[in-house]
Parts: C-alpha cells; sequence; structure tokens
C-alpha cells in the first residue's frame, strides 16, 4: 500500500471525482476530521416515507386491524407499497413514527407498529369514566434484515371509523444512519 500526501484533489472541470470502487471502504481513521457542509451529504437517512390515509376506513369491535395507509407523501427509494399499506426497507435501522385519528368516542383505542405481522411498538390510551375521541401517537426503533416488513395498526372497544386528515392518520419511517 502507498500513501499519497497532497493538499487538496481537484477533478476535471465539469466532471466527478470517484474514490474507491463498489465494495471498497473508506475509513476516516480516529482522531481525524470529516467536514461535510450543512446537506452536502446526501443518503443519510434514506430510505425514508411519510403515507396517510386517502380514505376513511371502518374497523370492527376488539380486532387488530391494519390501517389503510395509501396515499404517499413522499416516499424516497420506493419501498412503500399502498396496496399492502407496507413498509420493506433494505437492511439497517429505523424510527417509526405512527399517529391515527379516530372520530368516535372510545373507551379503549391501541395503536401499534407491526413487524412481520407481530407488535413491536403499542400506545394504548384506556378511560374508565369517560369516553375520548382524538388522535393516538405510537413510534418505535427497529432493525431490518432486508425482508421484514411494517405496518400500522389499530384496535378500539367498539366499531370505529379512522379519520383521513393528513395530519391526524398517517404512517412514516427514515433509516438512522447510513
Amino acid at each position: 500500500m502507498a500513501t499519497l500526501f497532497v493538499d487538496k484533489i481537484d477533478p476535471q472541470s465539469g466532471t466527478s471525482l470517484e474514490i474507491g470502487s463498489s465494495g471498497d471502504t473508506l475509513t476516516v481513521p480516529s482522531g481525524a476530521t470529516l467536514t461535510v457542509p450543512s446537506g452536502a451529504m446526501s443518503g443519510q437517512n434514506y430510505p425514508a416515507f411519510k403515507a396517510v390515509m386517502a380514505n376513511a376506513q371502518s374497523i370492527s369491535a376488539n380486532t387488530l386491524t391494519v390501517a389503510q395507509i395509501n396515499s404517499e407523501v413522499f416516499d424516497i427509494g420506493g419501498y412503500f407499497n399502498t396496496s399492502t399499506y407496507r413498509f420493506t426497507p433494505p437492511a439497517g435501522k429505523y424510527c417509526f413514527i405512527g399517529n391515527l385519528g379516530n372520530g368516535e368516542y372510545e373507551t379503549y383505542l391501541e395503536v401499534s407498529i407491526l413487524k412481520n405481522g407481530s407488535k413491536v411498538s403499542e400506545n394504548i390510551i384506556q378511560f374508565t369514566s369517560v369516553t375520548w375521541a382524538g388522535r393516538s401517537p405510537v413510534h418505535a426503533v427497529e432493525e431490518a434484515n432486508g425482508s421484514d416488513y411494517f405496518e400500522l395498526a389499530v384496535r378500539a372497544a367498539s366499531n370505529m371509523a379512522i379519520l383521513t386528515n393528513n395530519y391526524r392518520t398517517f404512517f412514516s419511517a427514515f433509516r438512522l444512519g447510513s
């Protein structure tokens, strides 16, 4: 291995500078500093998506039901499927944020994030003497292996409708780091 000592590397005018080849690892040694201007490095938190519910959905009482989140606000990488309401990202760690808005008065409301059909996070709101209607947020940080899929689900004490308002019912995620 050889060492190249220079102060600056400039590509030819109108071209891009490529360092390394596919499969290579670039290392910044301990004690060295990598300075990147704000917004200059892309892809750190991709893929990412935010999707909302375009049509109201009725759910049955006491049944965990996948929310029909079927309208993309954005989908960087194309890993959210509006037909299956699933996010199937490449391997990595992801932050998930979901919110459910209901238009019915409920004494019990559970909102969950599912990984491969099983709960990995839930938020339960339960009232015994008063009723409630509003929003219920849920979040999770999970690792995906490249074939895992994630969904937003809901269960309520009675039959109810999920609201379609963009700020009340949504599901989103972004990758943590690169």
